[in-house]
């Protein structure tokens, strides 16, 4: 039986973790996709994980495009009916200034999202955000929601690793937002918490890194696990396209499905997996602790939209493929 042919879209940044995912999962829907990727077909990345994929040979293109000639992605939006802009510059160890890194993202979207006005195909733009855009603010609220935004200013006092990371997502998401509004454009934004799960990209997620700590015995990273908030890669990759889809979709969408503190945390690996490294709570007891807000998941679940990984589902998948990987 022929599958529905559901068009066109365009997905920035095809290597990374969750557009690689958002790639397999359109393809399997019956979208035709292209995606970009910096200096394609020159930078002797292997893409095979993204060519074999099913339907790839037949409905995948790979672009050359690069957030910093924002021009580059005119070509590809052309003729598209929606788009996923996923791409973002990583540079945790910041070896640019904020500022560079800030602009180079700022001009990437704002020239996406020209491109998509003057494409006159393109009726709905999805954006990847962060949880990071949220929950660093002096509010000091139990739960916060889509009008809530981090204060830039304080992300940079707290000198936490990867601020200008946080700092350029939420000044990215408040800059396409303003653009949209101005210019009578489309467009929704996906605020994920951190993301794990299996994955389809060759190298180890930071997410991932993050979130699996107590099972690599990353001592470095417990203190990310205070409080923290996750969802599954899939579900993730399944709420962009139903907000692409959802005709009704306006605005921000907090995507997130399990709730832990770094106690619970390892005493639901200890009870799991007793074969890994898994500190008790009691060991625990020394990490200093940063506490954040938690975020609340209400707007996306009233649109009739539904998780379907709980944490057993979200652990058991990530360490399944770690370890086919060779990361574990």
């Amino acid at each position: 039986m022929e599958r529905e042919d559901k068009g066109i879209v365009c997905v920035t940044g095809g290597t990374g973790y969750v557009a690689s995912w958002l790639i397999m999962k359109l393809l399997q829907l019956g979208y035709r996709v292209r995606t970009t990727v910096r200096s394609y077909p020159d930078s002797n990345k292997d893409l095979s994980y993204l060519t074999n994929l099913p339907y790839a040979s037949e409905k995948l293109q790979i672009f050359d495009a690069d957030l910093a000639r924002p021009e580059s992605f005119n070509p590809v939006i052309q003729g598209c009916t929606g788009v996923f802009h996923v791409a973002h510059p990583i540079d945790f160890e910041d070896k640019e200034p904020e500022q560079v890194k800030t602009q180079r993202s700022i001009n990437g979207i704002l020239g996406i999202l020209k491109a998509c006005l003057d494409s006159k195909t393109v009726k709905r733009v999805v954006y990847t955000s962060s949880a990071s855009t949220v929950v660093f603010n002096e509010k000091g609220e139990d739960i916060l929601d889509e009008n809530d935004w981090s204060d830039v200013d304080y992300i940079r006092s707290l000198k936490l690793f990867g601020a200008s990371y946080m700092i350029s997502k939420t000044l990215t998401e408040k800059a396409a937002l303003e653009f949209a509004e101005k210019h009578g454009l489309d467009l929704v934004t996906v605020v994920p918490t951190f993301i794990n799960g299996p994955f389809i990209c060759p190298r180890l997620p930071g997410s991932v890194c993050t979130s699996m700590a107590m099972i690599f015995g990353d001592k470095d990273q417990y203190q990310h696990l205070s409080k923290i908030q996750m969802a599954h890669v899939d579900d993730v990759a399944r709420a962009h396209i139903f907000l692409l889809e959802y005709p009704e979709a306006k605005g921000r969408y907090i995507c997130t499905s399990v709730d832990m503190t770094m106690d619970k945390m390892s005493e639901f690996l200890l009870a799991r997996y007793p074969e890994y490294p898994i500190p008790t709570p009691e060991s625990l007891k020394e990490i200093k602790r940063v506490t954040y807000s938690g975020l609340s998941s209400k707007k996306l679940l009233e649109t009739g939209f539904k998780y379907s990984y709980g944490m057993e589902d979200i652990y058991d998948e990530a360490i399944k493929c770690c370890k086919e990987k060779g990361f574990l």
